[in-house]
């Protein structure tokens, strides 16, 4: 038999080639899910007892000739008839070639699959292609064949005996890779490794025990094998049911997924839904620490467990492009667009069921009985909820990043969302209000949240909180400065300081004051003098009535000007300018203090010069700003003194 392709245009292979070549690799995906196709009808006639011969060994093969200059993929599946053969192979499924190649001539997505095209992508690096096929029914075995034309022939093929289909490439000149092991077995990793039916290519070297050599003790001597090497797991960890799986077992699959990833996942979420829609699949959390910038293509796609892509952008929210792991969903198409996931409503229903499900492994992890203890003020819930304060650094910034971007989310969050005091204990958001209100309330009626960013750096502040009886929390992510705002708005009545924006006293506003040993005038007098010895572009002098005991200078910087400096650093553009803003800091004087007093007496000007400066360094040393140059004066200065 000899015939025309019924297509409507003689230019049908140069479209092929134009328009699928910047995604050529994609025919051996296409060729292989076609081959798993016809061996899974199979399997359903089987089943349903319309075929009742022996399946046999349904494994797929592929082969490469490098002499004959081809590529096989063979199946022993349903294969087809000559009336088949003519419907699903004669008859492309494409029209309007005209059109399309007008509509899609700047496109850089991979078309195939859109035009039901998936065999014919074989043509974009094959010169010819045969098709050798026996149906599962009584009927002849055919042979197709084709030169990248619109003409080709079709006979009986009285050769091929067995059942299933032969797809023979004869690979072009310019696509010669397409004849090298290595790259076939890449792309068979890539697109077919969970497929399911077992697929084999080529040998693999095993080490086994030797069943004739033993060493000098008697054991077995271990020998190099070669074997048929299968590629794929039918029955990947996201096909079974969670009941049947260990922390073991998705740690394994972990480490299949991302082998190059020597870190433990910190814990998973097995999805399984079949309604409204279908989607299996399992989610790790990684440790993510001190970046905020989503670790991307870590989370693989996959269509009826063909591989799609690890660009998911759109199938789940920004946030949890921070996770690793696999979906698979039959509702997402094989040729997934950016602008297609956008606007499919299947896929805006399953990402909304990731982001619920994410929440509900979180808050199952929170939900604890509080501990008994005898003070009940102070509720720091630390019982049963070890599994998730054990995690809570790791993946703390996520769970912000995820309340900073998804209003559902923050709803959720807010009530397992976890606070670390500097003494390293966790509270809920409702939990340590309760713990600090009754005396870190200010005089209108705000409770403050006192925090340090670097427990280190900020300890000599932290100790003049704790020794005023207020609780210090830890908040040191990136997103810190994002997150106080948000949670500033979230609870009414409510503001974060830091530590080191105001001395102790003014940390948390009250109506009583500390008596000014200075008058009006010599606090006059005192400014100029200390003004004097400072860079008066970075530092505010600003004198105040403290404890005596306090330090006689400290250095402080504004709550607002530095949040907002550090909002702008990590949120790029629309706050440009308070991160344009140079650092700015207050240098506080403490009136009160018997050294101050010594300063404003001192009838030297040298000597008074030699105290400021002596002062000022302290101050600056205690907040790490002293360095370089200004550090050795200093330290040559105080030898001096003493």
């Amino acid at each position: 038999m000899q015939g025309k392709l019924n297509v409507q245009t003689e230019n049908i292979f140069p479209v092929i080639k134009k328009f699928l070549y910047s995604d050529h690799e994609i025919f051996l995906r296409e060729l292989i899910s076609n081959a798993v196709d016809a061996t899974q009808k199979l399997k359903t006639l089987s089943t349903r007892g319309d075929f009742k011969g022996e399946l046999g060994d349904l494994t797929i093969d592929v082969k490469i000739d490098s002499k004959k200059k081809t590529l096989t993929v063979s199946d022993r599946g349903i294969g087809m008839t000559a009336d088949e053969v003519e419907k699903y192979i004669n008859q492309i499924a494409f029209s309007g070639v005209t059109d399309f190649m007008e509509k899609y001539k700047d496109s850089h997505e991979p078309l195939i699959g859109h035009f039901g095209l998936g065999f014919y992508s074989a043509f974009m690096v094959s010169d010819k292609v045969e098709i050798f096929t026996k149906s599962w029914k009584d009927e002849p075995a055919q042979h197709w064949s084709c030169e990248g034309n619109p003409e080709f022939s079709m006979e009986e093929d009285k050769k091929h005996t067995d059942r299933g289909t032969d797809i023979v490439l004869h690979i072009a000149d310019d696509c010669k890779e397409f004849l090298e092991e290595g790259t076939i077995l890449q792309l068979l990793k890539k697109y077919c490794r969970f497929m399911p039916v077992a697929i084999r290519f080529g040998e693999e070297s095993v080490w086994v025990d030797s069943e004739t050599d033993c060493d000098k003790d008697g054991k077995p001597k271990r020998v190099e094998k070669k074997q048929p090497r299968i590629i794929n797991d039918p029955e990947p960890a996201w096909k079974k049911s969670p009941s049947s799986l260990t922390d073991e077992d998705y740690k394994k699959f972990y480490h299949e997924l991302f082998p190059m990833n020597f870190e433990e996942p910190l814990f998973q979420i097995h999805l399984n839904v079949d309604y409204p829609f279908n989607l299996t699949g399992i989610l790790y959390f990684p440790k993510v620490r001190k970046t905020i910038d989503p670790n991307r293509n870590k989370i693989q796609l996959y269509c009826n467990q063909v591989f799609v892509t690890d660009q998911v952008e759109g199938v789940v929210p920004d946030y949890l492009m921070l996770l690793h792991g696999v979906l698979d969903s039959p509702d997402i198409p094989l040729n997934v667009s950016r602008s297609y996931l956008q606007s499919d409503g299947n896929v805006k229903k399953i990402s909304q069921h990731i982001s619920k499900k994410v929440a509900d492994k979180l808050e199952e992890m929170s939900k604890a009985k509080l501990s008994d203890k005898s003070d009940e003020s102070d509720k720091s819930d630390v019982s049963d909820r070890t599994q998730l304060e054990e995690k809570w650094d790791d993946i703390k910034i996520f769970v912000q990043y995820g309340m900073l971007t998804d209003e559902k989310f923050c709803e959720r969050a807010m009530k397992f969302y976890l606070l670390k005091g500097v003494d390293g204990r966790y509270y809920t958001l409702d939990s340590y209000r309760e713990k600090i209100k009754a005396l870190q309330t200010d005089k209108d009626k705000t409770v403050c949240y006192l925090y340090a960013a670097n427990a280190e750096e900020e300890h000599a502040y932290i100790e003049k909180a704790k020794a005023k009886g207020y609780d210090v929390l830890l908040m040191d992510s990136p997103l810190e400065s994002h997150f106080i705002n948000l949670l500033e708005q979230k609870i009414e009545k409510t503001r974060f300081v830091r530590v080191d924006s105001d001395t102790v006293e003014k940390l948390i506003p009250h109506d009583d004051s500390i008596p000014e040993k200075l008058t009006k005038e010599e606090k006059e007098k005192l400014q100029p003098i200390i003004e004097g010895e400072i860079d008066k572009q970075k530092f505010t002098v600003q004198l105040e009535s403290l404890e005596e005991s306090d330090a006689p200078m400290q250095v402080t910087q504004s709550e607002f000007m530095r949040r907002y400096r550090e909002m702008a650093q990590t949120s790029g553009g629309g706050m440009g300018f308070y991160g344009e803003l140079p650092e700015s800091y207050n240098l506080v004087v403490n009136i009160n203090h018997p050294l101050i007093g010594r300063v404003l007496n001192e009838s030297d000007s040298e000597k008074q010069k030699e105290l400021v400066h002596q002062l000022t360094d302290l101050a600056l040393l205690g907040n790490g700003l002293l360095k370089g140059e200004a550090l050795s004066k200093f330290l040559k200065r105080s030898v001096e003194m003493i």
